[in-house]
């Protein structure tokens, strides 16, 4: 089972988004072993579906 460990936004305003194109974060999931995996998601996608640090990822 994967958790998220940290959500980082690294974008500081110098990148400009494509027409259409959403702000992306980069989320850390942690496994139960420590084994860890990095992820691009949309910020937008995160909020609408209430996940956050701590929360259980079941997409894959």
């Amino acid at each position: 089972m994967w958790k998220i460990a940290q959500i980082f936004d690294g974008d500081y305003g110098c990148e400009e988004l494509a027409p259409g194109e959403k702000p992306k974060v980069t989320v850390t999931l942690e496994d139960e072993s420590g084994e860890r995996r990095h992820l691009s998601v949309e910020d937008d996608w995160l909020i609408k579906n209430g996940i956050d640090v701590g929360s259980i990822w079941i997409e894959k």
